[in-house]
């Protein structure tokens, strides 16, 4: 059962002197209604009425839309007012959100800390300067350690947002991203592929010619690449990829680099390469069908714990099918760890010979 839910408040930037090349805030702010602290009262009774009934063990307030502590403060502190009062009431657990490395520094940090802020992430989505410049951030790097400095200062807990496939991006520069992460040592991490949205920079790129979307083969690799690396350094990865509702519309999703379940691509990829890995080392050349040594199909135990299990067989049975293509002479079974008396961790997973 779910023990953690999130009450969102969207809070559009507007007049944002940013023009950040995958974002278009125009249309943000023309499809976003006015949001008053009255609808942020309204919002919580709605998900409450739903929430209370549900013995949730941490309920956040998440104000959303990327640059929260860009907005004027005193409208930062009207919202922040209400979000503290459910928090002294007990309503919520935490008050959440996000904003920019350059909309950060000891007097917002101060305002937010006054209101009970719990939560922040930086909007940060790459660490590679040429990727910040092609990308119209308008901010170096620089100002992302710095930021990230303060916050863990501040004693507040620290996300980091990173987005992959930007212009000038490589799998270099995604791995780079990742490793200068783990240096900050945020608490939480989100990984976003580019989507390409209409009337935008990086669409008109697109058009041009100029600017390529990765595969969605390509976009897998790295981003598992980059998850991987995150979550060894004990880093959680609470988000793979956007949620359908954090696209506009249908119509403003382009070039099919859009994947409502991004995550389970990734966690399928990673799950497949440990399982290959592992086959590879306990049954060497089985792929090669001149390798007479195995006339003799192996029966092997392919094994995950229960939460772990549908990574396992794949994005539909996607791993399932490539194990039975490449390994035919594998006499597969798919266990739970229950079956075989072993406690594997999630995203851990084990070949067992089950011929001996």
């Amino acid at each position: 059962m779910k023990k953690h839910a999130i009450i969102p408040i969207f809070i559009p930037h507007k007049g944002c002197p940013n023009d950040c090349i995958f974002c278009n805030q125009r249309k943000i702010t023309a499809h976003s209604k006015v949001v008053t602290p009255e609808d942020v009262h309204n919002t919580v009774a709605t998900y409450m009425s739903t929430l209370s009934k549900m013995n949730m063990e941490t309920i956040e307030l998440s104000f959303f839309g990327g640059s929260f502590t860009g907005i004027p403060l005193e409208e930062q502190q009207a919202f922040l007012k209400v979000a503290k009062e459910y928090k002294d009431k007990g309503v919520i657990d935490k008050i959440h959100l996000s904003t920019r490395p350059d909309y950060i520094d000891k007097e917002i940090l101060n305002n937010l800390k006054a209101y009970s802020v719990d939560v922040i992430e930086l909007g940060v989505q790459s660490f590679a300067e040429s990727v910040l410049k092609a990308s119209n951030r308008g901010h170096d790097t620089s100002c992302v350690y710095r930021a990230a400095a303060l916050i863990k200062e501040y004693g507040f807990t620290l996300g980091i947002q990173l987005m992959i496939g930007l212009p000038c991006d490589t799998l270099e520069y995604d791995l780079y991203s990742a490793l200068e992460t783990v240096k900050i040592k945020p608490d939480i991490a989100r990984l976003y592929p580019t989507v390409v949205i209409k009337d935008t920079g990086l669409y008109e790129q697109m058009v041009l010619g100029q600017y390529v979307p990765m595969s969605e083969e390509d976009a897998v690799m790295r981003t598992a690449r980059m998850y991987k690396i995150l979550t060894d350094a004990g880093i959680n990865v609470i988000r793979v990829g956007l949620k359908s509702s954090d696209i506009i519309s249908d119509d403003d999703n382009t070039a099919g680099t859009f994947h409502p379940a991004f995550r389970q691509l990734v966690e399928g990829f990673i799950a497949r390469e440990s399982i290959e890995s592992q086959i590879d080392d306990l049954y060497p050349g089985i792929k090669d069908f001149s390798n007479h040594k195995w006339d003799k199909c192996p029966v092997c135990a392919f094994v995950s714990n229960e939460k772990c299990r549908n990574n396992l067989f794949g994005h539909k049975q996607s791993n399932k099918l490539y194990f039975e293509n490449e390994y035919a002479r594998l006499n597969i079974r798919y266990l739970t760890d229950r079956q075989l008396n072993l406690e594997l961790a999630d995203g851990e997973y084990l070949v067992s010979d089950l011929s001996k």
